[in-house]
């Protein structure tokens, strides 16, 4: 009986101890977060001037001068759009002037020798200025029929094609100007201590694993209190053809050695 007693208390014991859960085990530790100061500082280039040219009348588009890619200089008529409604519109408007001027001179010679009255003379005066004024607004309408490139660049994005029909505010070319590209990255702002404007650094470029040369242009006029970081502009210091808008590298630039 002691026997049997014995070993059921052995068994209840050992199935206890069996579901008793092990103890947890120590999280890992997370690995502590690099400070700005020791992360690779990324930059993208970026075209210092960029815009959507834009169609201001609703016309059909009768040529696209440039392609995608393609390099334009400033003032080179890039859209041209079909404005025959309009240029008939500028000859009535050009008739309509011619005779009021003429109507307003025989009137004028008329007042001299006082053939006519007053209110007539400054009827035909008005008529000539409200003709010129009707001709003055087609001959700016008609302007708009010629989109021309506000600076030199290059041509990003073809948004419409030729013998479209375009509405006015519709998008037409995306454009950039890759002249002169744009570095903007974030560093520590205790950097401020001897970053300077016109600072002159290097800049290593992902796509084609080359360096560059870059120079500080702006720093930021407000430090992020969360960060202790400023933003720092800058630009390439020179013309590689080879660098295009939307390149990213790290930035070469280190507190100086004490």
């Amino acid at each position: 009986m002691r026997r049997h007693a014995w070993v059921a208390a052995l068994l209840v014991s050992g199935a206890a101890i069996a579901q008793t859960p092990p103890p947890p085990r120590p999280a890992p530790a997370k690995p502590a977060a690099l400070s700005l100061e020791q992360q690779d500082i990324r930059a993208q280039l970026a075209p210092r001037n960029y815009t959507t040219l834009a169609a201001e009348i609703g016309a059909k588009i009768s040529r696209i001068t440039v392609k995608p890619g393609q390099s334009f200089k400033s003032g080179q008529m890039l859209v041209s759009l079909d404005c025959s409604l309009q240029q008939a519109q500028r000859a009535r408007a050009q008739a309509e002037l011619d005779g009021a001027q003429k109507t307003h001179a025989v009137n004028k010679r008329l007042q001299e020798l006082d053939a006519v009255g007053k209110l007539e003379y400054a009827t035909s005066e008005q008529s000539t200025l409200k003709a010129r004024a009707e001709l003055d607004y087609a001959n700016a309408t008609l302007a708009k029929c010629r989109i021309t490139a506000p600076f030199s660049g290059r041509v990003a994005e073809q948004k419409a094609r030729e013998q479209q029909f375009v509405q006015p505010g519709q998008a037409l070319l995306e454009i950039l100007d890759d002249s002169s590209l744009d570095l903007d990255f974030i560093v520590p702002s205790k950097w401020l201590a001897w970053l300077k404007v016109g600072q002159g650094f290097k800049v290593a470029i992902d796509e084609n694993g080359q360096s560059y040369p870059a120079r500080v242009t702006r720093l930021g006029a407000r430090i992020d209190p969360v960060s202790q970081s400023v933003n720092v502009a800058a630009v390439i210091d020179g013309h590689f053809p080879e660098l295009i808008a939307g390149m990213s590298g790290r930035v070469l630039l280190a507190p100086p050695a004490r």
